[in-house]
């Protein structure tokens, strides 16, 4: 009987896992949209690149100031709270822009998708630290941190099936609308908010900005995504550029792309149980994303190479994410902190998620695709000089 109970708890738990990892995916798809339909939204409403740009990178916005607030409220309200409070967010934004008369609005319903994207980024891995035990953590943050490549690929393979950009937008509120139903249903509810004052909440939030360790890792999540968005949000355009293809052709490769940095994500679990240093991890996979993606952009391999970069580039880039993850909760001085370190790390993320395709978006437009390189590559170094300087073998946990 008793073995059979915990069989059933250990089942639940990873049916909570794939719930959440579901979730994940349906939020990255609001990123992952933009990118397959903006040849679309570029002639439907007539936008130069900067301001196409801006519809991939102004969904990072709030998330780029709220990172540690979203962490409290975690913390105060409970994970299972924000995360169907992300997903409404979603479903709303997603409504308001398919419907959206003009780039400002449509730009405006980006900006309340941004907020539910963070609050489900930063409400998953507190639910997953909750449920799962700390031998099968690292695995589920790497599982966890597949979210975001899947919806990314899963998006190049249907946006074009959709003709009408706003179609788009329809089928993805829905699908947020699931989500929602299934988080009520599996998802179990903390076991409490935690009732303390705001000033304590504030004192503990820089209790984590003025910690060495969870800056560090929040800036290597920040050169991370600057550089995977800084390809990612133009790729599809970039293949259609380069190779000559269609546009749903741009979108098959594209996914295939995407997918690839779902092996690294796997990779980064198998690495760490393995005992491979984290620092060597992160400054190997930066370094080769660098390399790659200015091979990418400078375009002087032709088509095949470029597009075997690409792989190359998301798959090792997959490392990082994961080690990240998996770091931020022992990057801590107490485990009830762990929320708000996500908060900041997500934070660093969102941030290179402004910066990345906004910065590339404009370069391209001016300079061409090539000048993009130089971009990927400043970041590449500096986030391997980041890596080298962060001490991941302490572990501050009480």
């Amino acid at each position: 009987m008793a073995t059979a109970c915990a069989a059933t708890r250990r089942d639940t738990h990873w049916g909570i896992v794939s719930v959440m990892v579901g979730s994940g995916i349906i939020t990255a798809l609001q990123v992952g949209k933009t990118s397959i339909a903006m040849p679309i939204l570029q002639s439907d409403l007539n936008l130069e690149f900067a301001a196409a740009g801006w519809l991939t990178g102004i969904f990072a916005v709030l998330g780029l100031v709220g990172g540690i607030p979203a962490g409290s409220l975690v913390v105060r309200a409970g994970d299972r709270r924000i995360l169907i409070l992300g997903l409404a967010s979603i479903v709303l934004g997603s409504i308001i822009g398919a419907i959206a008369p003009s780039y400002s609005v449509l730009l405006a319903s980006r900006v309340l998708e941004g907020f539910g994207f963070l609050l489900v980024t930063v409400a998953g891995p507190a639910i997953l630290g909750r449920v799962v035990s700390s031998r099968q953590r690292d695995l589920a943050f790497a599982l966890w941190s597949c979210f975001m490549p899947a919806g990314m690929a899963l998006a190049m393979l249907v946006g074009p099936l959709f003709s009408d950009w706003r179609m788009l937008w329809w089928g993805n509120s829905g699908l947020a609308a699931v989500a929602i139903l299934a988080g009520w249903a599996v998802l179990p509810p903390a076991l409490g908010s935690r009732a303390v004052p705001w000033r304590r909440t504030i004192s503990e939030a820089m209790e984590v900005i003025t910690s060495r360790r969870p800056v560090l890792l929040a800036a290597c999540f920040a050169c991370y995504s600057m550089i995977f968005f800084a390809l990612f949000s133009f790729l599809p355009v970039l293949f259609m550029e380069d190779m000559k293809v269609a546009h749903s052709t741009a979108g098959l490769l594209s996914a295939l792309a995407s997918s690839a940095n779902i092996i690294g994500n796997l990779g980064a679990s198998y690495l760490l149980a393995l005992g491979a240093s984290r620092s060597l991890i992160l400054i190997g996979a930066y370094l080769i994303m660098g390399v790659a993606g200015v091979g990418v952009f400078l375009e002087v391999l032709g088509p095949t190479p470029t597009f075997l970069l690409c792989l190359l580039f998301s798959a090792i880039g997959g490392l990082i994410p994961a080690t990240l993850i998996s770091s931020a909760p022992q990057s801590v001085p107490s485990a009830a902190l762990a929320p708000v370190a996500i908060g900041l790390l997500m934070q660093g993320s969102n941030l290179g998620q402004v910066i990345g395709p906004v910065a590339v978006g404009g370069v391209i437009g001016i300079y061409g695709w090539a000048a993009a390189a130089g971009i990927v590559l400043i970041a590449a170094l500096m986030a391997t000089i980041t890596s080298m300087v962060t001490n991941f073998n302490e572990t501050r946990i009480r």
